[in-house]
């Protein structure tokens, strides 16, 4: 499993002309499912997403999580996206492989355990539709972004 994780002042999901998700200050997480993922991976990665030491402390280090913020009674959200497009294989030619990434039916279940667990965690979490063509609109607070893969692990 990949995340692609982005802290945002503010960020919204559309589908057509329907606003389907947004938040203000948070976390954006581009998540993007392969084959051999399990559910134990994706509690993993909202977990290690929740608990990501990204925003700043009183002293201006980035030093505090979005549990960090909810526990300080902080408003913090996270967004999440699907985007199979994080399994791209562009090392050949220049049309990019989605081969990696898996198929809806075993993606979406994965997806949306990112999600459960996230709110499990208590963190207000909005969405984008699955499968959908979406346009994410983001305020990209820092620039901070973070790259998480399960293969690294």
């Amino acid at each position: 499993m990949r995340l692609l994780v982005q802290r945002v002042l503010s960020a919204a999901v559309h589908v057509g002309d329907e606003e389907v998700g947004a938040i203000a200050r948070g976390l954006l997480l581009f998540v993007g499912a392969t084959h051999d993922d399990s559910l134990a991976e994706a509690q993993a990665m909202a977990a290690k997403a929740a608990n990501l030491r990204l925003f700043d402390d009183t002293s201006g280090v980035m030093n505090r999580s979005a549990l960090d913020l909810l526990a300080a009674g902080e408003d913090v959200g996270l967004l999440v996206v699907s985007q199979f497009t994080l399994y791209a294989d562009a090392r050949k030619g220049r049309r990019p492989s989605y081969v990696a990434a898996a198929r809806p039916e075993q993606a979406a279940p994965l997806v949306e355990a990112v999600i459960s667990h996230l709110r499990g965690l208590g963190l207000t979490v909005a969405t984008g539709r699955f499968g959908a063509e979406m346009q994410v609109s983001l305020v990209n607070d820092g620039p901070v972004t973070i790259w998480l893969d399960t293969a690294d692990r």
